[in-house]
């Protein structure tokens, strides 16, 4: 079965994060569908336009990554009931200058977790918001996750047999999506080049 090549973005700067331990499981459900690649975001400085004409390499390295994938999947906490700045600053650098916007196109998929009872979800609403008004084409479905300790494992495995089967019901999901877009989008090139 062909893989699609999938971008994890963790909304966290914390070393220890959660919803990083999360994106690892998610990481290893999909390991059958996805190619995935963990893409770095807490090294980019605060986006600021005086740095467009010299960009930084760290903001290259991260525009370059993501525009070299049609998948992204997001896993993010939740900050003052929207999403951390550390991820809003990622999202801004790929979408400047908008003709170079990384996220337009893009197939996504939301989630994230917290030890709270609503589990992100209004940061989860925030993030699908504002990458639609970008341009992506953000999965419908709902996937909040309240963390428990011992949730998941040193391994990356969910502990949970109930929350690992919704979890993996989340990811097959996402990547029937992306495989059926990135099936179309090939179609679509393949078509172009024979009128051509």
């Amino acid at each position: 079965m062909r893989k699609v090549r999938l971008a994890v973005i963790v909304g966290s700067n914390r070393r220890e994060s959660i919803n990083r331990r999360l994106a690892v499981a998610l990481a290893r459900l999909g390991e059958g569908r996805f190619d995935a690649e963990f893409v770095q975001i807490d090294d980019l400085p605060m986006y600021n336009y005086d740095l467009e004409q010299n960009r930084p390499a760290s903001v290259r390295r991260f525009t370059d990554q993501v525009a070299a994938v049609h998948t992204v999947l997001f896993v993010t906490p939740e900050h003052n009931r929207s999403i951390p700045a550390v991820l809003k600053n990622a999202i801004d650098w790929g979408s400047k200058p908008m003709e170079h916007n990384v996220w337009k196109g893009k197939t996504v998929a939301i989630t994230g977790t917290s030890p709270g009872a609503i589990g992100t979800a209004v940061g989860q609403q925030h993030l699908r918001q504002i990458l639609s008004i970008l341009g992506s084409l953000v999965m419908g479905g709902e996937a909040y996750i309240s963390f428990k300790p011992g949730l998941v494992d040193e391994a990356g495995e969910v502990t949970a047999e109930s929350t690992r089967a919704f979890l993996a019901g989340f990811i097959d999901q996402f990547a029937t999506v992306a495989t059926h877009l990135e099936l179309g989008r090939e179609a679509a090139n393949a078509q172009a080049v024979t009128t051509a």
